[in-house]
């Protein structure tokens, strides 16, 4: 192919547009305006993702069907797997959040691995997948909601609650889920856009490179990455569709001003009930008690585990705080057109993107401490307002990140798209003299 039918791709955070090319083993390739990683080598085929994949809903099938724990009081035991969990908090009458665990633990998981071996399966034998496109619109929307290492940290940090008041052991789902987090985190490299890429290399999907000119902007699809060319004319806002998969495009996020600040102020009202009100209440012959999420951060320091305290509170009170933060002071310098430090400003968006799931930690503890304690007439722990409140916190911050549109903060430095610019490509650290490479 020659270089002027490279495949383009648009910096999804600055909108600069290049050239795709090969890279060598351990080089990504890096958005020379903005900084953002563009694409990495990879040296796995697509039957090696296959094979990943197989064994990643393997692994989960053994995750889900054993406890990760078992708790021992006077005799009796009880175990607790994730399912277990769910379906207690559900008994219990906690509704919203068995539902939200329910879908970030095991439903949505599940869905994306199926998704996956889905189109892998014939993109390994150099076909299509059948409704290929429908199938990456799905994997898309499923991905940032897939929370099993957040429910991987929960279990370790109920364990360890636990553990000062009875006999705790750990059970074969919890090295599973560890061995799946790993799994996930990999195939996680899978994005709609990558998959899409491979689609082209394999041949099941033609190469439609656009021309550029003074009358056409160019955008890419947020669904599959193809960059395509739209009148100049047309409003940053205008409705189109993808030249490739059909998804509705629009060259900037419409509303996206109004939408995030919505979402936002939302996330702040909820924000309040939710360190207010207790996440967790505690019924036991030796009476009643309720926990905010800042009580068990105490109570784990005062038992003597201040570096899971410390997890705790960075994933339940630093996180959340610092999410609501950033997203204030990214939509107040877009507002006030400002430019200064637009690098530092995408690293912090990115930062958002990044921390947004892990928020959802405490909400994990809660079920899991319910299933583990459900000895009736002796000791039972419930969910409280305040879990409810909080996994609302968490998904209302997520939904006003992926509103924000930080192009638009780049628009305002001038030109937004670097046409056909060289990509700034970064190697591995060579070795050191007098060693070798392993």
């Amino acid at each position: 192919m020659t270089a002027d039918r490279q495949p383009l791709i648009e910096c999804e955070h600055c909108a600069s547009i290049y050239r795709r090319h090969q890279l060598e083993p351990g080089e990504t390739a890096n958005c020379a305006r903005c900084g953002a990683i563009l694409w990495r080598y990879s040296g796995l085929t697509l039957s090696n993702w296959l094979a990943l994949a197989i064994t990643a809903l393997i692994v989960f099938g053994v995750a889900n069907a054993y406890p990760v724990a078992s708790m021992s009081v006077q005799g009796m035991v009880q175990q607790a797997s994730l399912l277990d969990s769910i379906f207690i908090t559900w008994r219990q009458g906690h509704w919203v959040v068995a539902v939200m665990t329910g879908l970030a633990g095991f439903v949505l998981p599940l869905l994306q691995l199926t998704v996956l071996l889905w189109v892998l399966g014939p993109l390994a034998q150099g076909r299509e997948p059948a409704a290929f496109r429908g199938a990456m619109r799905l994997l898309g929307a499923l991905r940032p909601w897939c929370m099993v290492p957040v429910f991987l940290l929960g279990v370790l940090v109920a364990v360890v609650k636990l553990a000062g008041m009875a006999a705790v052991s750990p059970g074969i789902g919890l090295g599973a889920f560890g061995i799946l987090t790993i799994l996930l985190t990999i195939l996680g490299r899978l994005s709609p856009h990558v998959l899409w890429r491979y689609a082209e290399t394999v041949g099941a999907e033609p190469v439609h490179v656009p021309e550029s000119g003074p009358d056409v902007v160019l955008t890419g699809c947020h669904v599959c990455g193809q960059v395509q060319a739209l009148s100049r004319e047309a409003g940053p806002e205008d409705h189109h569709h993808c030249v490739r998969c059909d998804a509705q495009v629009h060259y900037r996020k419409p509303d996206h001003l109004s939408r995030t600040w919505a979402l936002l102020l939302a996330a702040v009202v909820f924000y309040i009930p939710a360190n207010v009100l207790p996440v967790m209440q505690v019924n036991s012959l030796l009476g009643d008690s309720a926990h905010t999420i800042l009580g068990g951060v105490v109570e784990l320091w005062q038992m003597g585990s201040w570096d899971i305290a410390l997890i705790v509170f960075i994933a339940s009170v630093a996180v959340p705080l610092t999410k609501l933060l950033a997203l204030i002071l990214l939509l107040l310098t877009e507002q006030w057109r400002s430019t200064t430090n637009l690098r530092p400003r995408t690293r912090l968006y990115q930062m958002v993107e990044f921390i947004g799931q892990w928020s959802m930690l405490d909400v994990f503890v809660v079920i899991l401490l319910a299933a583990l304690a459900d000895f009736q007439g002796l000791m039972e722990i419930s969910a409280g307002a305040g879990a409810a409140a909080f996994g609302v916190v968490v998904i209302l911050t997520m939904l006003a990140a992926m509103s924000f549109d930080l192009r638009r903060s780049w628009d305002l430095e001038g030109q937004s798209e670097i046409e056909l610019a060289p990509v700034e490509v970064r190697r591995p650290p060579a070795p050191a003299a007098g060693k070798e490479m392993g």
